[in-house]
């Protein structure tokens, strides 16, 4: 029930989402004559925010952090025994009707899992990502694994872990079918402003990963952000901001993530 609570509960405290609501409200108040300079007044004050929100590079610097925290992956010549791809780069539904792969603004991590098979041929591929928040719809992994296959990976070395619906779940269904045993290397690929959290949570449950962050949405200097041309792009950056910090704030005061911000 917690599960589902929560996810409802974000829907409506998603910045974009919230802010648009209080502009709604003031417009409400303002309906009423003993209350419509104050429904203006607030109308008109959460429309500035908004719009402050999303042209002003305040996502990013809410972003920077989480991105910096781990660096990118460089094959350092040692053995690879498997690649960890987390879900969330497909649109699974759009791309059963469309018949191909209908990726989202973090279709980086298939790139990079392309790149790290065939740099790695022996490792094995374990493909997270399963239902949806209310358990129904397409799963996400087995989509991908017909795509890598595709483009020349061999079907034998992918696993499918489609039950998924969190990155928790990620972590502790992962283990469940990997079964890494001491000494083995698996690399981790997901967003890197998502990698703090992915990292904390797979150390908790006992499934050590080398990160190889992808998908950055800043260039990581807090000093040469610039103003957003679109609106939506900045709020956008805010939701998964936010989003991501609220997650590392929620797992780590359950027990799930063993400090607040997960590092190398």
């Amino acid at each position: 029930m917690f599960y589902y609570v929560s996810k409802v509960a974000w829907f409506f405290a998603t910045p974009s989402n919230l802010l648009i609501s209080l502009i709604l409200l003031g417009l409400v108040v303002a309906l009423f004559p003993r209350t419509r300079r104050l429904g203006i007044g607030l109308a008109l004050a959460f429309a500035l925010l908004t719009a402050a929100c999303g042209l002003l590079p305040i996502s990013s610097y809410i972003i920077i952090p989480l991105e910096n925290r781990f660096p990118p992956f460089h094959d350092d010549d040692k053995p690879v025994n498997g690649i960890v791809l987390l879900g969330g780069s497909v649109e699974a539904a759009e791309s059963v009707a469309r018949g191909t792969l209908v990726t989202n603004e973090s279709g980086e991590r298939i790139i990079e899992t392309i790149r790290l098979a065939h740099l790695y041929p022996q490792a094995r591929i374990l493909i997270s990502g399963g239902g949806t928040v209310f358990g129904e719809g397409v799963a996400e992994a087995p989509i991908i694994a017909a795509f890598l296959t595709s483009v020349g990976v061999d079907a034998s070395r992918i696993i499918i872990e489609d039950r998924s619906r969190t990155t928790y779940e990620n972590a502790v269904f992962s283990r469940d079918i990997a079964k890494p045993k001491a000494g083995e290397r698996w690399l981790l690929v997901t967003s890197a402003w998502h990698m703090p959290r992915s990292v904390g949570l797979f150390e908790k449950v006992g499934f050590p990963v080398i990160p190889s962050p992808v998908d950055y949405r800043t260039s990581g200097s807090f000093t040469n952000q610039r103003f957003f041309v679109f609106a939506s792009e900045g709020l956008r950056r805010l939701d998964i901001g936010t989003k991501e910090w609220a997650g590392l704030v929620a797992y780590y005061l359950s027990g799930r993530i063993a400090t607040l911000l997960p590092g190398p």
